[in-house]
C-alpha cells in the first residue's frame, strides 16, 4: 500500500472513531405522539406563539423533530418551525409539565396549553394546570431537573 492510499485509510478510521461515539451513545428522546407519531394531536406548533390559539395543522405541512412529526396550517408556520424547532416544540416533549416536576411523563389536553417564558407548556387537564399555575416557576424547576432523567429511562433512541 502506497503511503497516500495508507493515509486516507488512516483518515477514514480517525473520522471513524471520532463518530461512533455520537453513533453508540444512542441519545433519546421522549416526545407525546399518537400511533403515526404525530405530536401535539396534530395542532400547530407554531399557531400557540403566532395565532395564541390552538390550531390543527394538516399532513400535507409537516415536518420532523426529534423523531416525531408536526402538523403545520400552511407552509410559513413549517418554514418557521424548521427555522428553530427547538423553540416551538412543545417543552416536555409535549408531555404534562406538572407530571414531569413528578417525575413521569403524562399526557395532556391541549386546552391546558400556555406559553411560559417563550416555552409551550401543556398540563394534563384543567385541575392540574389551576395546580401547576399556583407555583409555574417551582414546578418548572423541578420538571427542567426531572426531564433528562425521564428521557433516559422512558426514551427512545433517536431516529437519524
Amino acid at each position: 500500500m502506497t503511503r497516500h492510499g495508507l493515509g486516507l485509510t488512516n483518515s477514514v478510521l480517525a473520522l471513524t472513531l471520532l463518530a461512533a461515539p455520537l453513533v453508540a451513545q444512542g441519545d433519546k428522546v421522549l416526545v407525546n405522539v399518537d400511533k403515526k407519531g404525530v405530536a401535539l394531536q396534530g395542532y400547530d406548533a407554531v399557531a400557540f406563539f403566532t395565532d395564541q390559539a390552538p390550531v390543527r395543522g394538516v399532513a400535507s405541512y409537516s415536518a420532523r423533530y426529534q423523531g416525531a412529526t408536526y402538523y403545520f396550517a400552511s407552509a410559513e408556520h413549517r418554514a418557521t418551525f424548521e427555522s428553530a424547532p427547538e423553540h416551538y416544540a412543545p417543552g416536555y416533549g409535549g408531555f404534562c409539565a406538572y407530571g414531569a416536576s413528578q417525575k413521569h411523563a403524562a399526557p395532556v389536553e391541549i386546552g391546558t396549553w400556555q406559553v411560559i417564558k417563550d416555552r409551550l407548556i401543556l398540563n394534563y387537564s384543567a385541575g392540574v394546570q389551576r395546580t401547576f399555575n399556583k407555583d409555574q416557576e417551582g414546578y418548572l424547576a423541578k420538571a427542567d431537573a426531572n426531564w433528562p432523567g425521564l428521557v433516559e429511562s422512558e426514551g427512545k433512541a433517536a431516529a437519524p
